[in-house]
């Protein structure tokens, strides 16, 4: 089955360790944006044994922005897992650091926005 062109463009922006944990599921495109939406990848889980997490589904999505392309707004919806501990029923999920504090931009985003603008502007809201 041959790839989504616009997945394999969207795998192409994302840093390594975005790549490495989680999965370009979709991409839509519109006049205005380019939407990616991100799973995180079930990769185990340090400091549990094999078969000691169950799947539980997953978070509610977060939004991040992303560098704009071709004049499109570029947000990741990002899809966080969760699991449950068969032992004692508890949820466990991962904690990641992917925006810049007080922001919604990715770490890379902000970074680039902050060297070439000096300072992260507001674009208002996600929507």
């Amino acid at each position: 089955m041959e790839k989504n062109p616009y997945i394999e463009l969207a795998e192409c922006l994302l840093s390594e360790e975005m790549v490495e944990y989680f999965e370009v599921v979709m991409v839509e495109k519109t006049l205005e944006t380019l939407d990616v939406t991100l799973e995180e990848r079930d990769n185990g889980f340090e400091g549990y044994k094999p078969g000691q997490l169950r799947p539980n589904g997953f978070y509610e999505e977060s939004i991040v922005r992303n560098y704009p392309v071709r004049g499109r707004k570029m947000p990741f919806h990002i899809k966080r897992r969760r699991w449950v501990d068969v032992e004692t029923g508890k949820s466990v999920s991962r904690r990641w650091d992917l925006v810049t504090k007080g922001t919604h931009f990715s770490k890379e985003s902000a970074a680039f926005l902050k060297d070439m603008l000096g300072q992260i502007p507001d674009y208002g809201p996600l929507s």
